[in-house]
């Protein structure tokens, strides 16, 4: 018996991976996140398995419902919105499971960043511009942040942002970081990225909290600020320059 972490991807159902969507089919009990993850998924699941939405659930209550499928050796899809590296709750979840000596997998899913990325038609790194992408998120109730991970430490970089978890303290998102990338920078809202009622709404990050009350958006949004949103003028990569030579492209020197 297995419980396999599936990252279900970012919304459209035809994000999640071959994998993923294979695994579902083959285990007879499936703990899903019901409030991010769409239920059409779950029509990959074998006739008459044990479906479970987790999000009303306890830690405690989605570790005994493995607990109970391991008793009877059935294997567990377990599905998590996005990809399972960031902000899944995976690690309290395996730290039970270890403890309780059942086995499991871990299969990645599309990042809801990644999902956002695409709906902007945008590549997050360009050269000379930012080649760094901070993943990060404002203090909420479920996680506080470490001391040393504020805005400001990383806009200071002047990299990317990708910020999840903080569409509610947009304000304060503007505050910490326009001393450092400028009120004039380029900034984007994706809303339900992949989604069916997708929305992306683009600014400058003197303006974007404005636009975004014109229509309030209270959660599953990504904010995107950095410099290369909307980029023209910048530089080729040396990648597919005609007199770079690499390994690969095996062209006489």
């Amino acid at each position: 018996m297995t419980v396999h972490f599936i990252g279900a991807g970012p919304g459209a159902v035809d994000l999640i991976t071959v994998r993923g969507r294979d695994l579902i089919s083959r285990c007879p009990v499936c703990l899903y996140a019901g409030s991010l993850v769409p239920e059409e998924l779950l029509e990959y699941c074998p006739p008459g398995a044990k479906i479970v939405d987790t999000a009303p659930l306890s830690l405690e209550e989605i570790i005994e419902h493995c607990r109970l499928a391991a008793e009877q050796g059935m294997d567990v899809a377990r599905l998590h919105s996005g990809d399972l590296s960031v902000w899944s709750a995976l690690g309290e979840q395996v730290r039970c499971l270890d403890e309780l000596g059942i086995p499991y997998t871990i299969t990645p899913g599309v990042p809801s960043f990644a999902a956002a990325a695409a709906a902007l038609g945008q590549e997050l790194t360009l050269p000379e511009l930012a080649q760094s992408v901070v993943l990060t998120r404002t203090p909420g109730r479920a996680s506080a942040m470490p001391p040393h991970e504020t805005l400001e430490a990383f806009a200071r970089t002047g990299a990317t942002l990708a910020l999840h978890l903080s569409i509610h303290a947009i304000d304060k998102v503007v505050a910490a970081l326009v001393p450092y990338y400028g009120a004039d920078c380029a900034a984007a809202v994706v809303y339900r990225a992949s989604w069916p009622d997708q929305r992306v709404v683009r600014a400058t990050l003197g303006s974007i909290a404005e636009e975004i009350a014109k229509t309030p958006v209270e959660r599953t949004a990504v904010i995107v600020v950095g410099k290369v949103l909307g980029a023209r003028d910048f530089a080729n990569s040396a990648l597919y320059d005609a007199d770079y030579q690499r390994r690969f492209r095996g062209r006489g020197a």
